[in-house]
């Protein structure tokens, strides 16, 4: 990861955006931009975290999970090689994955979108081969097929929020909101969600680099 895509990613996050989670007895995890009842903790390296003392604990654990449960070190080689593959950075896929489909590689929408990375009939048609639009489920494909959607969003909007709300929105949307973030509340809490993963994700993966920015309320 260079410095330059992190300090684009600290300029993109939401001032008072806030990453809050728990893994659950079945050992799922679950995330919300805020906290939805007693089970919910801060997750480690969101700003949350500098203003609510002793949940250290809770947002390691959650953390760990990310690091050490088997359905998601399953899917680790193949997030890694279509990082490479379609030049998107491993822990934003990472985090997109977390907070569309816990990691559950069956995870079907009631709209349709299927799989790890919740990729709907319309971006398989765009993103996927016919071959692989039938096999959508399975996981590489989906991975890469996602990664592709990605790194495509990133190039037309050149910036990690609005490629993000592209990836929730649609891409109309984001251009008729002035190639911004829309103020659609599903869209800004999925942005944050993501975002907040992805920097925690990232100062836990390159502490040398993530210590040294700052991110100011």
């Amino acid at each position: 990861m260079k410095l330059w895509l992190l300090l684009l990613l600290v300029l993109a996050l939401p001032a008072r955006a806030e990453l809050w989670g728990y893994v659950d007895a079945a050992g799922m995890a679950h995330f919300a931009h805020r906290q939805l009842d007693g089970r919910y903790q801060p997750v480690l390296g969101s700003v949350s975290m500098q203003r609510v003392p002793g949940k250290t604990d809770a947002g390691l654990a959650l953390l760990n999970w990310l690091e050490i449960a088997p359905e998601v070190k399953a899917v680790q080689p193949w997030v890694r090689e279509a990082a490479e593959k379609h030049g998107v950075d491993a822990e934003l896929l990472k985090a997109i994955i977390a907070v569309e489909s816990g990691y559950q590689r069956n995870a079907v929408s009631p709209r349709g979108a299927t799989g790890l990375m919740q990729i709907t009939p319309e971006t398989a048609s765009r993103y996927a081969t016919p071959a692989d639009a039938a096999r959508l489920i399975e996981p590489r494909i989906n991975i890469h097929t996602g990664a592709r959607m990605l790194a495509d969003l990133l190039r037309r909007f050149r910036s990690i929020d609005v490629a993000l709300a592209a990836w929730n929105a649609g891409e109309g949307t984001v251009r008729r909101a002035g190639n911004r973030v829309p103020d659609i509340d599903e869209t800004q809490a999925h942005v944050h969600l993501v975002l907040e993963l992805y920097w925690a994700l990232l100062q836990q993966s390159q502490p040398a680099r993530a210590q040294r920015l700052t991110l100011h309320p």
